[in-house]
């Protein structure tokens, strides 16, 4: 599990690979009725979207913290594991990263209520759907589902502002 993890880390191809594998395991999910073509086009165009965004993204980390995405990747697997780097170009190149992540969490964060009170009027409306048509398992199981994936998201943004938060006050103690 170690090395799976490690691998989809460092390489966008095996992202990539497992967003398009994951897309057409939904679409045959959902749309058993339709056609398979049109499941592996619909997940490729989803999965290149995707891989796009997150390139993006790894590219703009990487101007603002002066490295490559796989030292991004190494330093991140840093963070989690609060290992503080030995070398000082090392860590004021981590120091650039957790401030970077930092401000955009911080950022993000002026948007989470709106998400999350998109997400409620949503799980919201499809019980109010459910209860019209009366239909009410399919709608309840969304919602539920709906509400412990925001719960998750805001775990896990906790977990991640916490975990920088200690790796900066541990690079500002180190020199």
């Amino acid at each position: 599990m170690r090395t799976l993890k490690a691998v989809l880390d460092r390489s966008l191809t095996a992202q990539a690979v497992v967003v398009f594998v994951l897309g057409v395991g939904v679409h045959a999910l959902l749309r058993r009725d339709g056609n398979i073509v049109w499941w592996v086009v619909q997940s490729a165009l989803l999965t290149a979207v995707a891989i796009g965004i997150v390139a993006v993204q790894r590219g703009r980390t990487g101007r603002a913290t002066g490295t490559d995405p796989r030292g991004i990747a190494e330093l991140n697997r840093k963070i989690r594991h609060r290992e503080l780097p030995s070398e000082p170009e090392e860590r004021e190149t981590m120091r650039r990263l957790v401030e970077e992540q930092l401000r955009r969490m911080e950022r993000g964060g002026r948007w989470l209520p709106y998400w999350l009170g998109c997400m409620g009027l949503i799980a919201v409306g499809l019980l109010v759907l459910g209860v019209i048509t009366g239909s009410v398992a399919l709608p309840l199981v969304f919602g539920l589902g709906t509400a412990a994936f925001c719960c998750w998201v805001m775990w896990m943004r906790g977990r991640a502002m916490e975990s920088h938060r200690r790796m900066r006050e541990a690079l500002r103690e180190a020199g």
